[in-house]
């Protein structure tokens, strides 16, 4: 088998001379660190997504770790979350020496299920914190989950790295818990190269984070180099870390935003013909596309009785054919340190194995052109019916 040399990425960024010029602008500016152009990308953020507070970061893990601080995850506490996520939602809360508790997936989607998170709460008292994941951008039941929250008095914080922009009738991701957090990384909906957002109504997280992203300090003090009024007085009132993020990259992120609903149009008619083109295939099954869905990532499965191979023989061939190909996720009951801490096994999270066993993300960005969509199209088929497992 030949390498097909047309290679077709995975993702690439959607980049105009519009975030080029907006980098340039706070390179020329005499300030790179954080200052006025985060504060207005925290305020567009904020008002996008209808959210009271947004605070900038530099990354969701950085998001994560201060705001399940804020809610109160230290050590003899725990999170709930689900095995089918990247590993910064639970390594978040092991940085504050909380621990992790995991339920299993739904069958049919890659988000957690609500029943197994009522089953894990009445078994463990030491959760303080639900954290819902919405893989894909496809948004877990959160009207359930939240009451479920509220039954047991737990918080619930999304992980919603995957989900900008995505908005259920009640409200965007991000809002419909107790705080959420965005991710801004490269391969993101939308990108700050690396960055994140923390969002929420709540007050008392929205000071807390506040607090603990710039080093414990008690008042803002960014512009102490550069004002002729600030002060340099302050006072540490915590132990609190450096996570915030810098204006050269709010820059960036405050193009990306406003380009936010180009981009959804964009990655939505790219998903139609995916879906179009393989969703009457039989050896491969098409991701959920439920309420809000913000598409992401594309997640494709196989039909493991259908074909002759696997799911890593098949997107091996589908590389060598010149195809970016990618896995989200490999479930932390896979992963040596969280299998090890927990005694985790693949058959108590049936419906995470099987999704993973079978699941492979395809090639998905806007600025994808027709050519390109048509290639992915047909080289999956083509590869299905090369080893279709005849009957």
């Amino acid at each position: 088998m030949s390498q097909n040399n047309d290679f077709i990425p995975f993702f690439l960024p959607s980049i105009s001379e519009e975030e080029k010029d907006a980098v340039l602008r706070i390179m020329d500016s005499g300030w790179l660190t954080t200052g006025k152009e985060t504060q207005a990308f925290e305020k567009e953020f904020a008002n996008f997504i209808n959210a009271k507070h947004a605070l900038a970061v530099n990354s969701n893990t950085s998001g994560l770790i201060l705001t399940y601080e804020a809610c109160g995850i230290k050590e003899g506490t725990k999170i709930l979350t689900t095995p089918y996520t990247f590993t910064a939602t639970a390594s978040a809360a092991r940085h504050l020496n909380g621990h992790v508790v995991y339920a299993d997936i739904e069958k049919d989607s890659y988000n957690i299920s609500p029943e197994a998170i009522e089953q894990k709460l009445k078994e463990d008292k030491t959760i303080k914190v639900i954290v819902p994941v919405h893989i894909a951008g496809n948004l877990c039941d959160m009207k359930t989950i939240c009451e479920i929250a509220k039954k047991y008095d737990v918080k619930v914080v999304e992980d919603a790295a995957h989900a900008f922009p995505s908005k259920a009738q009640t409200g965007y991701a991000g809002t419909l818990g107790d705080a959420g957090v965005f991710s801004f990384y490269a391969t993101k909906t939308m990108t700050t190269a690396e960055g994140g957002m923390i969002t929420t109504n709540n007050d008392e997280i929205a000071h807390r984070v506040s607090l603990m992203r710039m080093h414990g300090i008690d008042r803002p003090v960014w512009d102490r180099y550069t004002s002729d009024k600030a002060s340099w007085e302050y006072d540490i009132v915590a132990p609190g870390f450096k996570f915030n993020l810098p204006d050269i990259l709010s820059a960036l992120g405050r193009v990306q935003l406003a380009r936010t609903p180009e981009f959804f149009e964009k990655r939505k008619k790219i998903a139609e013909q995916y879906t179009k083109a393989f969703q009457n295939v039989d050896f491969l099954q098409v991701p959920p596309d439920g309420d809000g869905n913000a598409w992401h990532l594309y997640i494709l499965r196989i039909v493991p009785e259908k074909l002759k191979i696997n799911r890593n023989e098949f997107t091996s061939i589908l590389q060598k054919k010149g195809l970016g190909i990618s896995m989200h996720f490999i479930p932390h009951f896979r992963m040596t340190y969280w299998k090890n801490l927990y005694n985790l096994k693949a058959e108590d999270f049936p419906n995470a194995n099987r999704q993973f066993e079978t699941s492979f993300s395809i090639p998905f960005w806007p600025d994808m052109s027709q050519e390109q969509v048509e290639k992915v199209i047909s080289t999956i088929i083509e590869t299905g019916k090369e080893y279709y497992a005849s009957t």
